[in-house]
């Protein structure tokens, strides 16, 4: 749908109507042509705090660069070398407000390159595919910060003097929660805003083709369970001499896969209830195999937090389960205890419709797309979780797949440019401008 043929029917003012007409779907496909490569593999960030983290500095100056190029003034901040968040700050004429938009640098690993078919082998190749740009970092979450840097620019561009003060703080390290990135720009930095968008995947398609962008006005918080199973070694011609570990650890997984965590019915839940996920198994010794396995460990991802769950009631709850299953069978002995070095992150609580920045985002939605979004509680973490925790109202609002593919990462391209068109008009509406 060509923009010019919208502007007659969106009820915008001059002062929108400037801005929006200078969103253009080619300027966002020079970006994030440009963006997606940029400091890749390095900036690979994977979750297993046992794992190295990336590095973000590759990507970060690209950011920095374009912020500067539109006027903010522009910071890099790294707690860790080689992993800079970049602070642009816009300053209004009168500053009563302070919108913080943000979105991170690094994106999650990309695996194996010989399953990346859409994109010739080649993770890092933008490829468009019918009305699909692909690689990994489309959706999760590049695309997306291409959106909200082709809305400020508008801004820029058209000349729009916004009241408040507009920041873009761009982070590192969201992959694995945000300790060196926003945690450290919120906690050390002092950063500080009345209202926050995060720029992370909300889009949804249906197979029907028709498609949106919902809001997530609360998120799910998640942790890491660490288990251990143990028992007697036995020859495995008489496993009835021994108790295996990874027979107990099987008997473990299955009845975690139907526990149901204790917790209080929020008002919206995630995708999934409260839940155990598990994501890594390891029993027995190279050179043993002709022995059962005295211990085995696992890793499990409890995801779908909602507020009022902690640490102590998860691990409780896991820890009861292990009693019973124990009373069971005497034999059976298994610990559990968060993953060491990994850390708890709790849910948020829910924003109504008239709470900004909900509102300013519904507003803008409805004069882009002609009706109300979609609102959630998103179950994956993102940093708008830390800027809620600091008392910031926080939504996550983006146009690219709320699914993440683990290979074949895509965005739908018809939703970039309505979602760039959003961001400038609730940037616009949230910090006011001079007529």
């Amino acid at each position: 749908m060509k923009i010019e043929k919208q502007l007659a029917d969106l009820g915008l003012t001059p002062l929108e109507e400037s801005v929006i007409k200078l969103i253009t779907a080619d300027a966002w496909f020079e970006l994030v042509r440009e963006l997606i490569p940029a400091g890749q593999p390095a900036a690979e960030n994977p979750l297993d705090p046992d794992l190295p983290s990336g590095r973000e500095e590759g990507i970060a100056k690209v950011v920095a660069a374009k912020l500067e190029a539109m006027g903010l003034s522009v910071q890099l901040a790294a707690k860790q070398e080689g992993r800079p968040n970049v602070i642009g700050r816009l300053q209004g004429t009168t500053s009563e407000k302070t919108l913080i938009v943000n979105d991170h640098l690094d994106t999650y690993p990309a695996g194996d390159p010989t399953k990346w078919t859409m994109t010739g082998g080649n993770p890092y190749n933008p490829t468009i595919n019918g009305d699909r740009l692909y690689s990994r970092g489309t959706s999760d979450t590049r695309g997306n910060l291409a959106c909200t840097l082709v809305a400020v620019k508008a801004i820029r561009d058209a000349g729009i003097k916004l009241k408040g003060d507009l920041m873009c703080v761009y982070t590192v390290d969201e992959e694995k929660h945000g300790t060196n990135g926003a945690i450290y720009v919120l906690e050390e930095l002092g950063i500080k805003g009345d209202f926050e968008i995060t720029a992370e995947p909300s889009g949804w398609t249906e197979p029907t083709g028709r498609w949106g962008i919902s809001v997530a006005v609360a998120h799910c918080g998640n942790c890491l369970v660490e288990l251990q199973t143990s028992g007697v070694k036995s020859h495995i011609w008489r496993p009835d001499s021994g108790v295996n570990a990874i027979s107990n650890m099987v008997r473990l997984i299955a009845a975690l896969e139907k526990l149901e965590f204790t917790h209080t019915a929020p008002g919206i839940y995630g995708s999934n209830k409260p839940a155990a996920c598990l994501v890594r198994v390891k029993g027995g010794l190279p050179g043993e195999m002709q022995f059962t396995a005295d211990s085995c460990n696992a890793v499990c991802a409890v995801v779908g937090i909602v507020p009022g769950m902690t640490a102590e009631s998860v691990l409780g709850d896991i820890e009861a389960l292990i009693s019973r299953l124990k009373t069971e069978d005497a034999n059976f002995n298994a610990t559990a205890r968060l993953f060491p070095n990994s850390l708890f992150v709790p849910a948020t609580e829910e924003l109504t419709p008239e709470d900004e920045p909900v509102k300013a985002v519904v507003a803008g939605y409805q004069k882009i797309l002609g009706e109300t979004p979609v609102f959630y509680r998103k179950n994956a973490y993102c940093d708008t979780i830390r800027f809620s925790q600091h008392g910031i109202p926080s939504i996550t609002f983006g146009p690219g797949e709320d699914g993440w593919p683990p290979v074949n990462e895509y965005i739908h391209t018809a939703k970039i440019l309505a979602a760039s068109q959003i961001y400038a008009l609730a940037i616009m509406d949230l910090l006011g401008v001079e007529a």
